[in-house]
């Protein structure tokens, strides 16, 4: 084991917190045994680290956790020396022609019937879904279970939580010193990226750019463009989501306008100064997640404007975690959640939008931007937040 996964292994405490509230919601469901799985694409590898350790760097992993005994980590055989084993914190794991089809002559083997499967709607291979389902097991939807189950963090999670934003934010510091007209959109994201890698992030990082002209944005979230050569007349928005060494998700990004803000993007940038002050407010433990949304947007009501992106989510080791922060969420938010929050507003005729991420502590009384940095906006060629 390296030194940096020293450095961010969890406690002896933590693993055993981890299972215990994971079994507890195993066995609010009824289950035998429950499938983590993850795979490389990007934020969707963390589960699997959650439950054992290891950091994915190609292909995919599982974890097979059975409601009494102990856990397995599972992984293809291809993959033997693909990653750092010695970073799993379980003792058990194999190495396999056929992960869903070892999965499955385990579960007929102990007779478990009811498996719930973390990663069903968007994770698990194929073929290896197929391997369980054909065995005639009775597979359980269990990924929102799962992300409600680990949505409070643990003091040696928020350190980890606050690490990852102090990588974010210096990405993005980097991008807002290395702003300079001619440039192109591409080279402005290398500056974060290599600050990225620099700091650890491996593979982990997820950017964008949103653009357009006269201090405004358009919509549309694009790659960043090797050709394009940014203007001062431009606004440009570097979205930056990454996590530090120690593997949790952060997502904080702030707009560069040089010559200014247009119009409506000023107006776009007031209603999001409001939205701000009302999350610090009420996103607090114990309201509704669709209460905190339905309070927070408050400022972009009645404005001729438009909604193009969920208001926020769950943020944990997985990219995206239940629940959303949003229409029909019904999660009561619990003391340590973290959140991301970033609205996506546009104009009717898409000339003008605002989206910008922060991510959020969620306390008793109210919840705590956790860059520190206002909601404002750069010139380009600042040299700090």
């Amino acid at each position: 084991m390296t030194a940096n996964q020293q450095q961010f292994q969890p406690s002896a405490a933590e693993i055993a917190r981890r299972y215990r509230n994971i079994r507890a919601a195993m066995g609010a469901a009824g289950l035998d045994a429950l499938i983590v799985s993850g795979s490389e694409y990007t934020g969707f590898e963390g589960a699997v680290r959650y439950m054992c350790g290891f950091q994915i760097l190609h292909r995919y992993a599982y974890v097979l956790i059975p409601m009494d005994g102990e856990p397995t980590a599972v992984f293809p055989r291809e993959a033997t020396w693909v990653g750092d084993h010695s970073a799993i914190f379980i003792d058990e794991q194999v190495k396999v022609p056929h992960c869903g089809e070892w999965m499955a002559e385990q579960c007929k083997s102990r007779g478990w019937g009811r498996i719930g499967v973390y990663g069903l709607d968007f994770v698990i291979p194929v073929h290896d879904y197929r391997a369980l389902a054909d065995a005639g097991l009775s597979l359980v939807n269990f990924d929102v279970a799962f992300d409600h189950a680990r949505a409070g963090k643990s003091a040696e999670e928020l350190q980890s939580v606050r690490h990852s934003m102090a990588v974010n934010k210096a990405g993005v510091l980097a991008v807002v010193r290395a702003y300079e007209q001619g440039r192109t959109e591409a080279e402005l994201m290398a500056a974060a990226e290599q600050t990225f890698v620099a700091l650890g992030t491996g593979r982990n990082t997820m950017d964008m750019v949103l653009m357009g002209p006269n201090g405004s944005l358009l919509p549309q979230m694009v790659f960043a463009d090797p050709a394009r050569k940014v203007q001062d007349s431009d606004g440009l928005l570097y979205g930056l989501e990454v996590t530090g060494r120690g593997g949790h998700w952060v997502e904080f990004s702030r707009m560069i306008a040089p010559q200014g803000l247009g119009a409506e993007t000023q107006k776009l940038m007031d209603a999001y100064a409001e939205f701000h002050e009302l999350v610090k407010v009420n996103m607090r433990a114990g309201a509704s997640a669709e209460d905190v949304h339905r309070t927070c947007v408050k400022p972009f009501a009645g404005k001729g404007w438009r909604m193009g992106h969920v208001c926020g989510h769950s943020i944990g080791m997985t990219m995206i975690e239940h629940p959303r922060i949003g229409e029909g969420s019904e999660f009561e938010l619990v003391e340590n959640m973290v959140c991301s929050m970033h609205p996506h507003v546009m104009t009717e005729d898409r000339t003008a939008s605002l989206y910008f991420q922060e991510t959020f502590l969620v306390g008793a009384k109210g919840a705590q931007p956790l860059s520190g940095v206002p909601v404002k906006f750069y010139k380009g060629g600042e040299g700090e937040l």
